[in-house]
């Protein structure tokens, strides 16, 4: 363990935060919080009602349509957020313990990454909130009188952000700062895997003196908390981080009443090594992409595609980067690898894996469970085609594939020949291959001679598989916004 503070260790509380309340779940139910790096409780959560939603909801509404944020000038709500950033920044050691002890994660990866980039997502967005303006037109006179027109942009209303477990407090932040920049008022729906995080910011929230009913706090299970907020009539918006099949049924349920939709849905992402690529900056990067938060990233490059001239030497060498991981207790200095988050998911993962050598993928390294208690797998490596399941479908595990290629021209195909579409990374030190491959790559983001998380300036998205809409960037903020044309003839 180390050094810690019993501060930084401090739990959240176990309740819900409605109308600037914290109270017990409606029926008073609960649920055993899991350590996954031990498999032994370490607390309990309040599990949300569909009344408790609806009462959130209701907050929510009340606040934005005739509450005291309703009235609020951008630059105030921008003081807020910059307030919250500066207490997440105080705060950093204590979100990022409740992210590794919930998650299982290494903990100097959430307070060296994740922590700091949502601290400067919300201050991002806390200078985007009195620059969000609309449009003038010099348009002809309408029958014989002048005309002046123009448009406003104008919050959506109330946002339902769901968001999952694998980096919660980051992508809390991605959902809550341009939401709340541009006006709206939020109800935030943690996965129930991991909601700790999630808890202590609302915490900060309150502390950063938000009015009550600008946010909201429902904790509870996907089926019951997460269906009535995506059905609840008073929500305007859905944000949704998670599987392509909740997705797409969050996209059906909110099509019926035309609510709006941002939904981010995972990846199959390609790292495509081209021969005269710096193969002492591919490994250390390429190890990173597919084994950080235990495979557990949506933008994982899970799919290692290698020039032939080169894939023994890159096999061989990654499989020793893979090999040489610590992997073990969180909260030990020298561990870089942790557990994954639950049992279902270990399940879940070497059921990938055993398809894989079903299939005839060559296991190069890895493959199994690590015999200690808690969650903890070995990072994997195959080598196959991609046709492979394992090389199709997103495990969300530290396991990935390595295939060969012949030319750029075969990269490319098989880059593109997926379901998904998030991002990719390009390994090669010619500038117009590295632009090539950016032009024709079909993904949302590329990365070139590096893999790393979205800056919160930039538009994160993702087509086919992978989402729908935007987060982060000017896109962020006007997606969470409507245009109103006004004309006026004197």
């Amino acid at each position: 363990m180390t050094g810690l503070s019993e501060t930084a260790m401090r739990l959240p509380r176990a309740e819900l935060y409605i109308g600037g309340q914290w109270r017990m779940a409606a029926d008073g139910g609960v649920q055993t919080v899991i350590n996954p790096s031990s498999g032994q409780p370490l607390g309990r959560m309040s599990m949300a009602t569909a009344s408790d939603v609806s009462a959130a909801v209701n907050a929510a509404r009340a606040q934005f349509e005739t509450g005291a944020w309703s009235r609020l000038s951008g630059a105030d709500r921008g003081k807020l957020l910059w307030r919250l950033a500066d207490l997440v920044e105080a705060n950093r050691e204590n979100l990022a313990y409740l992210e590794a002890l919930d998650i299982g994660r290494p903990y100097f990866e959430p307070f060296t990454f994740e922590i700091p980039l949502a601290a400067e997502t919300f201050r991002h967005f806390a200078g985007w909130a009195d620059k969000i303006g609309g449009s003038t037109f010099d348009l002809p006179d309408f029958g014989g009188r002048q005309r002046h027109s123009y448009t406003l942009r104008q919050p959506i209303g109330v946002v339902g952000a769901i968001t999952p477990w694998n980096a919660p407090t980051m992508i809390a932040s991605w959902k809550l700062g341009p939401a709340l920049a541009a006006g709206n008022t939020v109800v935030i729906k943690p996965a129930e895997d991991a909601s700790l995080s999630t808890i202590r910011l609302v915490e900060l929230i309150e502390e950063a003196g938000f009015p009550s009913g600008v946010v909201n706090l429902v904790t509870g299970s996907g089926a019951v908390a997460g269906d009535a907020l995506v059905r609840h009539p008073g929500i305007d918006k859905i944000s949704f981080t998670g599987s392509p099949g909740i997705g797409r049924r969050i996209a059906a349920i909110a099509s019926e009443a035309l609510k709006k939709v941002t939904l981010e849905l995972g990846g199959k992402s390609p790292q495509i090594v081209c021969r005269d690529a710096d193969l002492d900056r591919v490994i250390p990067g390429a190890s990173i992409s597919l084994f950080a938060n235990q495979g557990q990233t949506c933008a994982s490059g899970s799919r290692v595609l290698v020039h032939e001239s080169i894939a023994d030497e890159v096999a061989d060498r990654l499989v020793a980067a893979a090999e040489s991981i610590v992997v073990g207790d969180p909260f030990a200095p020298e561990t870089q690898m942790g557990s994954l988050v639950s049992e279902r998911q270990l399940d879940r993962v070497n059921g990938y894996v055993q398809k894989g050598k079903a299939e005839g993928a060559r296991l190069l390294t890895g493959g199994n469970r690590i015999d200690r208690p808690g969650y903890f797998y070995a990072p994997t490596l195959f080598a196959g085609g991609n046709e492979l399941t394992i090389a199709r479908e997103e495990i969300f595990g530290p396991v990935g594939t390595i295939i060969r290629f012949r030319d750029d021209e075969e990269a490319l195909l098989l880059a593109n020949a997926t379901d998904y579409g998030l991002t990719s990374v390009v390994w090669t030190r010619d500038l117009a291959t590295a632009n090539r491959f950016a032009k024709h790559l079909r993904a949302g983001s590329v990365w070139v001679n590096a893999w790393g998380p979205p800056h919160p300036a930039l538009p994160w998205l993702g087509i086919k598989t992978s989402g729908l809409g935007q987060e982060l960037g000017r896109s962020g903020i006007l997606a969470n916004t409507v245009e109103k044309t006004v004309s006026i003839i004197s």
